[in-house]
Order: structure tokens, then sequence, then C-alpha cells
């Protein structure tokens, strides 16, 4: 069976041979922690704005001025910089371990 060019030894410089499944299972995975872990980190952000601003948090719950403005914001910021970021950083070790291997 013939080698594709993504996979063979003649891959070109930049590509990587890991089948595209593994990327998608990453990014997916660190899609969902990244559009928590933004929301969370956000409203945090607003905590510390609205003591800044002298906002005052509901008296109920404790929850900071517009917190829901921050945790959207935060959640989607969150949900792209962290595939992003990964999957760019998973790509980088590939491509130097090949490269390290090939000498």
């Amino acid at each position: 069976m013939p080698e594709s060019p993504t996979n063979g030894p003649e891959a070109a410089q930049g590509e990587t041979s890991a089948p595209r499944p593994a990327y998608f299972g990453i990014g997916c995975l660190t899609a969902i922690a990244g559009f928590w872990g933004g929301g969370m980190i956000a409203v945090l952000v607003a905590k510390v704005v609205g003591a800044f601003t002298r906002c005052p948090a509901e008296p109920e719950t404790g929850a900071p001025c517009n917190w829901f403005t921050f945790a959207f914001l935060g959640a989607i910021v969150g949900l792209v910089v962290m595939p992003v970021i990964s999957i760019w950083l998973l790509r980088r070790g590939r491509i130097r371990a090949r490269n390290i291997e090939r000498g």
C-alpha cells in the first residue's frame, strides 16, 4: 500500500503524521474545559471589577454586578483559546520530535 504524503517518510515540513480524529478529540475535550474554566475566571474578574467600581453584590447570592456578561464572554474566549493552544502545542511537540528523529 503506498504511503500518503502526510504519513510517509517524505512528509512536508510542518505537517504531522497524526490522524485528524486525534486532534478532534483533544479539541473537543479542551473546548469543554475552556468553556467552563473561562467562565469561572471571568466571574472572578467580575468580582474584582465590582470591588473597584464599588458596585454592590446581590444580597442573597453574593454574585457580583454584571456577572452573567463577564461569564458569557469569558466562556466564549475559553471555548476558542483553550483548544487552539492545546492543539498548537501538541503539533509543535510532534514536529520537534519528528525533526529530532530525522537527525
